[in-house]
């Protein structure tokens, strides 16, 4: 099973990659086939093998042997070994399924912000609607029965979730004046549907504050302004990563 899962993991973290660089230049994910983006070239089956290929072709382009950026193995790897973790806490069931697809899109979302800082529609309202039913049935909170899958989040309160991911990351839209984009607004919107309000309120706690420590990071070392524009959305991601796999140890432990 594990081995299943992993293997399952590396092929759709190569299909996360077609998205990650078709969604933000409006291609189609489905046709053309993958081709090389320097010669344009289709990519045979055999050298779009999920890590395999990269390794065999030293990773280069078979046709043009230009380099092949490293990105694509590491999606394809974080992804699997992300499924991998996903099964380890909360056990072999349904379940699965939403998680891996909400632990992919936070990959998707992650490095689409940080080339073209937008966080794509498509991404976002469809996961708002598969949290909010998957809330109800399957996926379990990690906040009241930590490392089990018996435990459900709820309609109601992934509902509430929906509701205050939304509705908060709206109101600092409003009075930053730009400064929080729509896709931040609909992002932690998916978010609350799928984990909670509670979910919510952590995220962008963790999420502030690793954008805090950047912030800092790119005035000190790199001689940025306030003024530069940082995206958001790769904070709230690994915020949201995290609250999904230790939210729950967390809470408990700040509340000892």
């Amino acid at each position: 099973m594990t081995l299943i899962i992993f293997i399952f993991g590396l092929i759709i973290g190569s299909f996360l990659n077609v998205c990650i660089y078709r969604l933000p230049r409006d291609i189609s994910i489905i046709r053309p086939s993958s081709a090389c983006p320097i010669c344009k070239n289709p990519i045979k089956p055999w050298d779009n093998i999920p890590l395999l290929s990269y390794i065999i072709l030293r990773g280069k382009c078979r046709n043009c042997g230009e380099r092949i950026s490293i990105r694509y193995p590491i999606v394809e790897l974080l992804n699997g070994l992300f499924y991998l973790l996903i099964l380890y806490v909360f056990g072999f069931g349904w379940h699965l399924l939403p998680l891996f697809a909400f632990i992919s899109s936070m990959i998707v979302i992650t490095l689409i912000d940080l080339e073209f800082q937008i966080i794509p529609d498509v991404i976002t309202l469809p996961g708002i609607i598969i949290g909010l039913v998957s809330s109800s049935f399957l996926l379990p909170d990690p906040f009241l029965n930590f490392n089990s899958s018996n435990t459900t989040v709820g309609f109601l309160n992934s509902f509430i979730g929906l509701l205050l991911g939304g509705g908060l990351f709206y109101i600092i839209a409003i009075v930053s004046r730009g400064g929080m984009g729509g896709g931040d607004i609909k992002m932690m919107a998916m978010v609350g549907a799928f984990m909670g309000w509670k979910a919510v309120l952590l995220v962008t706690f963790i999420g502030s504050l690793l954008g805090s420590i950047m912030g800092i990071f790119l005035m000190l070392l790199k001689g940025k302004d306030r003024k530069t524009k940082v995206p958001f959305g790769p904070f709230l991601a690994i915020g949201s990563i995290i609250t999904l796999f230790w939210g729950g140890a967390i809470l408990k432990w700040y509340l000892g």
